[in-house]
């Protein structure tokens, strides 16, 4: 059986990874929803024995800040690893659509500044489907800029992709 590249090489990190996927499947859980429910209907029946005391209220604000502390982690792993198979699965629908641009593959490794100039080429392209008659017509970035500079020779500054 061949390893994952990006999985855990050392004993610790691949007991983590597997502690961590067992946590997060169980957190998102009917029975997890029901323990932390009984939690807090213990947490409030035992109240009047303790009076109602500074104590009392610790227990369930320090158990509280702990699960909240140690779910940041679990639920940013989760959403880290549902947002790189969304991606991959859109890069892959990316490079194998014809006409599609290749340069949208990885678009998520861009800067801030390179995604802001690619959303322009987007606002071309709508731009362009807007005045289009065939609504199902398809237009890349390169027919955008082509387009573009077609119909505005004199700007030597046309912006390219």
């Amino acid at each position: 059986m061949r390893s994952h590249p990006l999985r855990p090489k050392s004993r610790l990190g691949q007991k983590l990874e597997r502690w961590s996927r067992a946590v997060t499947a169980w957190t998102g859980s009917s029975w997890a929803f029901g323990a932390a429910a009984s939690v807090i209907v213990v947490w409030l029946v035992t109240g009047p024995i303790f009076r109602f005391s500074d104590t009392w209220q610790l227990v369930i604000n320090t158990g509280t800040t702990v699960v909240t502390f140690l779910m940041v982690f679990l639920i940013q792993r989760a959403q880290n690893k549902d947002s790189l198979a969304i991606q991959l699965k859109l890069n892959e629908i990316v490079a194998a659509m014809p006409g599609a641009s290749n340069r949208l593959i990885d678009v998520e490794d861009l800067s801030e500044a390179e995604l802001m100039k690619l959303h322009q080429f987007y606002s071309r392209l709508a731009e362009i489907a807007k005045h289009e008659a065939d609504i199902m017509r398809s237009h890349s970035i390169d027919e955008a800029d082509a387009y573009h500079r077609r119909k505005h020779p004199q700007h030597k500054d046309a912006p390219k992709p």
